[in-house]
C-alpha cells in the first residue's frame, strides 16, 4: 500500500499491485486495473517510487501460514 494525495489534498492509501499505468499530462494520472483513473499530487517519478519501495519491501517480508510460523521456519 502507498500514501498519495488527491489534488484537493486528500490523503488515501492506494494498493499499488493494482497500478497498471502512471501518467504526467501535466497533472498525475494513476490508472488501475480496473481502468479507474486517479488524479494525484505527486508526480509520475513519485508515484513510481512509491510503488517500487512498497513491491521491494512486500519482497522482503516472510510468508507466513496459517499458524503464524514463517514459511522457512517450519521443522
Amino acid at each position: 500500500m502507498i500514501k498519495l494525495t488527491r489534488l484537493d489534498g486528500q490523503a488515501f492509501i492506494l494498493n499499488a499491485d493494482l497500478i497498471r499505468c502512471v501518467e504526467q499530462r501535466p497533472d498525475t494520472f494513476v490508472t488501475l486495473i480496473s481502468g479507474e483513473r486517479i488524479v494525484v499530487a505527486e508526480s509520475m517519478d513519485e508515484v513510481v517510487e512509491k510503488a517500487v519501495e512498497y513491491q521491494q519491501r512486500k519482497a522482503m517480508l516472510p510468508s507466513f501460514v496459517h499458524s503464524g510460523t514463517p514459511r522457512n521456519e517450519q521443522g
